[in-house]
Protein backbone atom coordinates (compact mmCIF):
# COMPACT_ATOMS: atom_id res chain seq x y z
CA UNK A 1 0.00 0.00 0.00
CA UNK A 2 1.47 3.43 -1.02
CA UNK A 3 1.19 6.01 1.73
CA UNK A 4 0.61 9.52 0.79
CA UNK A 5 0.36 12.93 2.96
CA UNK A 6 -1.58 15.75 1.41
CA UNK A 7 -2.99 18.91 2.81
CA UNK A 8 -6.15 20.59 2.30
CA UNK A 9 -6.77 21.23 -1.65
CA UNK A 10 -3.87 18.85 -2.47
CA UNK A 11 -4.16 16.07 -4.66
CA UNK A 12 -3.01 12.90 -6.15
CA UNK A 13 -2.88 11.38 -9.36
CA UNK A 14 -4.05 8.08 -10.87
CA UNK A 15 -3.30 6.41 -13.94
CA UNK A 16 -2.80 9.97 -15.40
CA UNK A 17 -7.23 10.77 -15.52
CA UNK A 18 -8.30 9.97 -12.21
CA UNK A 19 -7.44 13.08 -9.46
CA UNK A 20 -8.31 12.40 -5.54
CA UNK A 21 -7.88 15.88 -4.08
CA UNK A 22 -8.32 16.37 0.03
CA UNK A 23 -11.04 19.05 0.34
CA UNK A 24 -11.25 19.16 4.33
CA UNK A 25 -10.31 17.22 7.75
CA UNK A 26 -13.05 17.53 10.14
CA UNK A 27 -11.87 15.39 13.34
CA UNK A 28 -11.32 12.00 12.02
CA UNK A 29 -12.91 12.17 9.05
CA UNK A 30 -11.32 13.24 5.51
CA UNK A 31 -14.03 14.43 2.66
CA UNK A 32 -12.11 14.00 -0.31
CA UNK A 33 -13.05 15.08 -3.94
CA UNK A 34 -12.30 12.57 -6.83
CA UNK A 35 -12.60 13.66 -10.65
CA UNK A 36 -12.70 10.55 -12.85
CA UNK A 37 -14.00 9.70 -16.41
CA UNK A 38 -17.59 9.20 -16.17
CA UNK A 39 -17.11 5.66 -17.52
CA UNK A 40 -15.22 5.25 -14.29
CA UNK A 41 -17.46 3.78 -11.78
CA UNK A 42 -16.46 4.67 -7.89
CA UNK A 43 -17.99 3.16 -5.10
CA UNK A 44 -17.10 3.02 -1.24
CA UNK A 45 -15.92 0.10 0.03
CA UNK A 46 -18.76 -1.11 2.04
CA UNK A 47 -20.63 -0.37 -0.95
CA UNK A 48 -18.65 -2.27 -3.37
CA UNK A 49 -18.48 -5.28 -0.66
CA UNK A 50 -21.92 -5.31 -0.32
CA UNK A 51 -22.57 -5.45 -4.07
CA UNK A 52 -19.65 -8.42 -4.92
CA UNK A 53 -21.65 -10.32 -1.72
CA UNK A 54 -25.39 -9.93 -3.45
CA UNK A 55 -24.16 -11.03 -6.98
CA UNK A 56 -22.03 -13.94 -4.99
CA UNK A 57 -25.70 -15.07 -4.06
CA UNK A 58 -27.08 -14.66 -6.85
CA UNK A 59 -25.04 -16.61 -8.91
CA UNK A 60 -25.69 -19.10 -6.07
CA UNK A 61 -29.32 -18.95 -7.01
CA UNK A 62 -28.84 -19.35 -10.28
CA UNK A 63 -26.99 -22.54 -9.86
CA UNK A 64 -29.69 -23.59 -8.05
CA UNK A 65 -32.24 -22.64 -10.04
CA UNK A 66 -31.04 -24.66 -12.74
CA UNK A 67 -30.58 -27.38 -10.54
CA UNK A 68 -33.88 -27.09 -10.51
CA UNK A 69 -34.98 -26.58 -14.10
CA UNK A 70 -32.71 -29.80 -14.79
CA UNK A 71 -34.72 -32.19 -12.48
CA UNK A 72 -37.76 -31.34 -13.90
CA UNK A 73 -36.59 -31.65 -17.51
CA UNK A 74 -35.84 -35.02 -16.28
CA UNK A 75 -39.24 -35.85 -14.85
CA UNK A 76 -40.76 -34.65 -17.40
CA UNK A 77 -38.95 -37.35 -20.32
CA UNK A 78 -39.82 -40.25 -18.32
Amino acid sequence: MLVLSRKIDESIMIGGNIEVVVLGVEGDNVKIGIRAPKDIEILRKELYANIQSSNREAVSSLKSLNDVVLLLKQNRNK
